[in-house]
């Protein structure tokens, strides 16, 4: 492992219980890791971005799987759902796309450190370390906080602005962490928004 990765992730140590996996806990259907200064991508999506009744029905498809399996499963459904557009795709206008960015940027070196990210017309990829004293649900509240206040405004609109629920993952090894990195920034390109990573403004490729 180089020591260049070895100075910007840390990977969370495996917890005294009868798995030996870090601990987790579940808010709804989501699982979460709950340690501080620990590598994780996260996702959270538009309040409109996803059908609850797909949410449903694919609930109802996946239940024969193990746990591991469904959140597996589930993930890729998701994302690959979301890459279509659905919804208001309210970060498609660049004065949107702005906000939620720039906050993603400040207070980085206070509160963690950002290895990538990328904001999508409907929702927002990030790959971070929290601070000692920043918990990862915590940092996830505070962007969603502002940036939901914010874009309303710009909007002249009010209501939920953010699903409740974000998707998380801790980062495994030095190979984990480059596959989240290429994901996030790749993104863009998946989904058919522009030709290159580099194309793509709203991200840290671009």
């Amino acid at each position: 492992m180089n020591d260049q990765w070895k100075k910007r992730v840390v990977v969370p140590k495996a917890k005294a219980g009868r798995t030996g996996t870090p601990r987790r806990y579940s808010r709804g259907y989501l699982p979460h890791f709950s340690g501080e200064e620990v590598t994780q991508t996260v996702t959270f999506r538009l309040v409109d971005s996803m059908p609850q009744v797909v949410l449903e029905r694919w609930r109802e498809e996946l239940k024969h799987l193990a746990q591991k399996d469904y959140d597996r499963e589930r993930r890729k459904r998701i994302d690959a759902y979301l890459d279509q557009g659905y919804g208001s795709c309210f970060m498609k206008d660049d004065r949107i796309a702005a906000i939620v960015q720039e906050s993603l940027l400040y207070s980085d070196e206070d509160r963690y450190q950002r290895h990538a990210w990328c904001v999508m017309p409907n929702h927002v990829h990030v790959l971070f370390t929290p601070r000692p004293g920043w918990e990862m649900g915590r940092i996830v509240q505070t962007w969603k906080s502002y940036t939901a206040h914010q874009c309303n405004k710009v909007l002249g609109r009010s209501g939920e602005f953010w699903q409740t629920e974000p998707f998380d993952r801790y980062v495994r090894d030095e190979n984990h962490y480059s596959d989240g990195v290429r994901y996030i920034e790749n993104n863009p390109v998946r989904a058919g928004l522009c030709a290159s990573t580099q194309d793509w403004k709203w991200s840290s490729a671009g």
